[in-house]
């Protein structure tokens, strides 16, 4: 088995959400977000380096219902593979979003800090990882 984690991402237009495993690839939790901008890249590289991940697990959206974001995901999904020669595996994300709505009503007390949209992106990045490794 590969030393290393994985790295789960909600992409999106504005905002990309991330989570990490346990080393021992049992469990997902989220890790953060960042804006989709010209900083990402570095950020992105950071953490690759430093949690050893050796393999992403990206939401891949419903291509009837949205073809442009699929098209968006693909691109994204190719540039990082190019850049950081690192196996990336497209996970139906379907319906994550609601899943994460729900985690975060249970989880987070405060109605003000729901509100942060970035919660959403993290928790569904952590819902695609999750659902991954369980099917390992």
């Amino acid at each position: 088995m590969e030393q290393g984690r994985l790295l789960g991402i909600d992409f999106g237009e504005k905002r990309i959400g991330l989570a990490l495993s346990d080393p021992l690839l049992t469990f997902a939790y989220s890790l953060d977000t960042f804006q989709n901008d010209k900083n990402f890249w570095k950020r992105f590289e950071d953490i690759i380096k430093k949690n050893e991940v050796h393999k992403i697990v990206i939401g891949m959206p419903n291509e009837e219902r949205n073809k442009d974001l699929v098209a968006a995901v693909e691109a994204f999904k190719t540039k990082i593979e190019d850049k950081f020669h690192i196996e990336v595996i497209t996970w139906n994300e379907e319906y994550t979003s609601v899943i994460a709505q729900q985690k975060i009503i249970q989880s987070v007390s405060k109605k003000k800090k729901r509100r942060d949209k970035g919660l959403i992106d993290k928790f569904s990045a952590a819902i695609i990882l999750q659902e991954y490794l369980d099917s390992l």
